[in-house]
């Protein structure tokens, strides 16, 4: 499956944005989907992940829990994360992935890397 991440943009300090990940070519059925992120100098990082089933379960790295939420779109083929209260250090390139293996937290589990989205918070 191809993704397709966007919604990234300059915003201050304590404001928001939502960032949008859409599939092309089929849908995401049967994969979690997840968003990682990758700040200049630093290794990519979890940010969070949602999964395939309908009861949506979620999970997140817990320097953005309380701050952001992610969801899923299945009429629309999207996954969405909703960032509030944004920090100068979110401030990244954020991909969407996905995987089979619900949990885990390694990026070597996740596939369909695409470009990403770059997000700046200013102060």
């Amino acid at each position: 499956v191809q993704l397709q991440a966007s919604g990234g943009g300059l915003v201050q300090a304590g404001g928001w944005l939502r960032l949008s990940c859409t599939a092309s070519g089929r849908p995401f059925g049967y994969y979690h989907v997840a968003w990682f992120r990758q700040a200049p100098g630093k290794e990519r990082e979890f940010v969070a992940a949602v999964s395939w089933s309908s009861g949506g379960s979620t999970l997140y790295t817990p320097s953005v829990k309380g701050r952001f939420t992610i969801s899923r779109d299945s009429a629309k083929n999207t996954v969405y994360l909703q960032m509030n209260n944004l920090k100068p250090e979110d401030t990244a390139v954020y991909y969407c992935v996905t995987t089979t293996r619900w949990g885990t937290r390694d990026r070597a589990d996740f596939g369909s890397w695409g470009q990403g989205t770059l997000v700046t918070v200013s102060s």
